[in-house]
C-alpha cells in the first residue's frame, strides 16, 4: 500500500540532523510531560519514534484518501449557499480522515490537547499532505494560525480556542482587503467598541483562504482617524457568534479545494488578541512568517509529486523504440527536477530547525528567566529564522513552478490534457510564488542577509565539514562559487547599491 512518508525516505533523513536533539530537549522541557500524559515521550529516541509514527499515519492518509479524492475536489470545488461556503464533498472526507487520525493541534502543548510537535515535523506532515493535494493542504495547514493566538492571546483565550483546533476545527487569517493587498497598512476594516467593551467588526475582506473557517484571526483598524499600520490591531472572530457572510468565492486557476472568499463583516462580535495597535507591527509578522514556511512546505510537496509524475511517465512512455527516460534531454530534465527537490527540501527543514529552537526558547522565556547562554542562543536562531524564511519560501515556490512546468514537458502533448495530473500540479503551483508575499517581496526581505554576509558565513561553515570522497569535487566547486559570491557582495557594498543585488537575486531565483 502506498505511503507518502515511507515511499520517500529523504524526509526521514532530516529527522537525523544533530540539531534535532536540541529541538526535542527544548520542546519537551527535558521530558517533563512523561508523568502526566500517556503519549508524551520519555527520552529523545522515544520522541523521534513518536514523530515517525505520526508521519507514517499522515503518509497513509495522504496516499490512500486525500490523493484519490484530489481529482474530484479539483473538478467540484467549493460553492456558495445562502452566504456560506460549502466545501467540495470529498474535502469533507479529507477533513474527517485527518481528524480521526489525530492530525490537528499538532504544534500545541499537551495541556490544551495538542501533540506538542516541533515545526520540523509539522512541515514534514504539511509537505506530505501537499503532495497529495495542495489545495487541501491550505485548509489543513491553516491550523498553524493557532500558534499566533497561543503566543499573544490570553490564557482564557488559549483554553477557549486551542482545544477546538486540536479537535479539528478550521482557521483562517483575514488580512487582505480590496484596497489592501501586499500593502496591509491600508487595511480599513473597522473595529469599534460597544459601551460594555465588546468589540465589533465592520467592513470587507477579500482573497481570504479558507474564509468561512470556524475561527478567524482578523486585522482591523481599531484607532479612529489613523491611516497607517500603527492604527491596526488583531482580533479573534468565532463563527459561532455570527455576523460574517461569504459574499463571493473566487474562481481560480488552481488549488480548487482551497476556498478563497470575499467576506462581509456586519457588526460581528470579536475579541482583541494581544495589545491594541500591534496588529500589523507585531502579530501579522508572526502570522506571515509561519504562513511563508507553510508555503515552502506546500511547494516541496508539489515539487515531489511533479517529479514522481514525470519520472513514472518517462519510465513507461516509448518513442522510437526506446523508453524516453533514456533520452539525454529527458534524463537531464529529470535530474534537474530532483536536484531542485532535494535542495528545496533541505532549505525548508534547515529553516524549520532554526524556527523551532528560537520559538521554543521564546516560549520558555514566558515561564522563567533565560540564562545568558539561552538568550544568546535565542537571538542567534531568531536571526537565522528571519534570514532563511523568505529564502525558503521564495526559492521553493519558484522550484515548484519549475518542476511542475517540466513535468508537463516530460509528458509532451499528454501533459496538456486534463486527464493527466501534471496539468493540475502546474495550475496549483502558480499561486505559490504570489500569495503570502511574492518572490520579489521575499528577495526584499532577504537582501540584507545577502549583503551582511549571513548566508555567506553559513556556506563557509558548511564547507568546513568533512564529506565523503565522492562529494569532494562538489565541495571544491562550491568553494570556488563562494569566492565569486563574496567578491560580488564586496563590490555591491563598496558601490552602496543594493538595487543591483536585488535584481541579481530575483534573476537567480527565478
Amino acid at each position: 500500500m502506498a505511503n507518502y512518508y515511507t515511499d520517500h525516505p529523504e524526509i526521514e533523513f532530516h529527522l537525523n540532523h544533530p540539531l534535532m536533539k536540541r529541538i526535542v530537549e527544548l520542546k519537551e522541557r527535558n521530558y517533563a510531560d512523561k508523568d502526566k500524559y500517556a503519549d508524551a515521550p520519555v527520552n529523545y529516541e522515544d520522541a523521534i519514534e513518536n514523530y515517525k509514527r505520526l508521519l507514517d499515519i499522515t503518509g497513509d492518509v495522504a496516499a490512500n484518501i486525500i490523493e484519490p479524492n484530489s481529482e474530484s475536489v479539483d473538478l467540484e470545488g467549493p460553492h456558495l449557499e445562502n452566504g456560506r461556503m460549502i466545501y467540495a464533498s470529498k474535502t469533507f472526507e479529507n477533513l474527517e480522515a485527518t481528524r480521526k487520525a489525530g492530525l490537528w493541534g499538532i504544534s500545541m502543548p499537551r495541556r490544551y490537547n495538542g501533540l506538542n510537535l516541533p515545526n520540523v515535523v509539522f512541515s514534514m506532515a504539511s509537505e506530505i499532505i501537499s503532495a497529495a493535494d495542495a489545495g487541501f493542504q491550505n485548509v489543513w495547514s491553516l491550523q498553524s494560525c493557532i500558534d499566533t493566538l497561543y503566543e499573544f492571546g490570553t490564557e482564557e483565550q488559549r483554553q477557549k480556542y486551542i482545544p477546538r483546533i486540536a479537535e479539528g476545527e478550521t482557521m483562517s487569517m483575514d488580512l487582505t482587503e480590496p484596497d489592501a493587498g501586499s500593502d496591509l497598512q491600508r487595511v480599513m476594516l473597522k473595529a469599534t467598541q460597544d459601551e460594555d467593551g465588546t468589540w465589533r467588526l465592520n467592513g470587507v475582506k477579500r482573497f481570504i483562504t479558507n474564509g468561512d473557517s470556524d475561527i478567524h484571526l482578523v486585522l482591523a483598524r481599531s484607532e479612529e482617524g489613523t491611516h497607517d499600520g500603527r492604527g491596526l490591531s488583531m482580533f479573534i472572530y468565532d463563527k459561532r457568534d455570527g455576523g460574517v457572510d461569504v459574499r463571493h468565492i473566487e474562481h481560480k486557476l488552481g488549488i480548487h479545494g482551497s476556498p478563497t472568499c470575499e467576506l462581509t463583516y456586519k457588526n460581528a462580535k470579536a475579541e482583541l488578541c494581544g495589545d491594541r495597535k500591534l496588529g500589523l507591527i507585531k502579530y501579522v509578522m508572526a502570522l506571515m512568517n509561519g504562513a511563508r514556511l507553510g508555503i515552502a512546505a506546500q511547494s516541496v510537496g508539489v515539487e515531489q509529486e511533479a517529479y514522481n509524475e514525470a519520472l513514472a511517465y518517462a519510465k513507461e512512455r516509448q518513442q522510437f523504440g526506446k523508453k524516453i527516460i533514456t533520452f539525454p534531454a529527458v534524463y537531464d530534465m529529470l535530474s534537474r527536477m530532483k536536484a531542485k527537490l532535494d535542495a528545496g527540501r533541505s532549505l525548508l527543514y534547515m529553516t524549520a530547525r532554526y524556527v523551532d529552537i528560537y520559538k521554543a526558547l521564546e516560549d520558555i522565556s514566558r515561564e522563567r528567566k533565560l540564562t545568558p547562554e539561552e538568550r544568546k542562543e535565542m537571538k542567534l536562531y531568531s536571526r537565522l529564522a528571519d534570514a532563511f524564511t523568505p529564502l525558503a519560501k521564495g526559492t521553493n515556490s519558484e522550484y515548484a513552478n519549475q518542476n511542475a512546468y517540466d513535468a508537463v514537458s516530460v509528458h509532451g502533448g499528454s501533459g496538456f490534457i486534463m486527464e493527466y495530473k501534471s496539468q493540475r500540479l502546474l495550475r496549483d503551483a502558480r499561486i505559490f510564488s504570489i500569495y503570502e508575499g511574492t518572490t520579489q517581496l521575499q528577495v526584499v526581505a532577504a537582501i540584507r542577509y545577502i549583503t551582511n554576509g549571513t548566508y555567506l558565513n553559513i556556506i563557509k561553515e558548511m564547507l568546513q565539514e568533512e564529506v565523503c570522497d565522492c562529494m569532494k569535487p562538489l565541495q571544491a566547486r562550491v568553494a570556488k562559487l563562494v569566492e565569486a559570491y563574496e567578491a560580488a557582495i564586496q563590490k555591491v557594498n563598496a558601490d552602496e547599491n543594493q538595487m543591483n543585488m536585488t535584481s541579481w537575486v530575483v534573476d537567480f531565483i527565478t
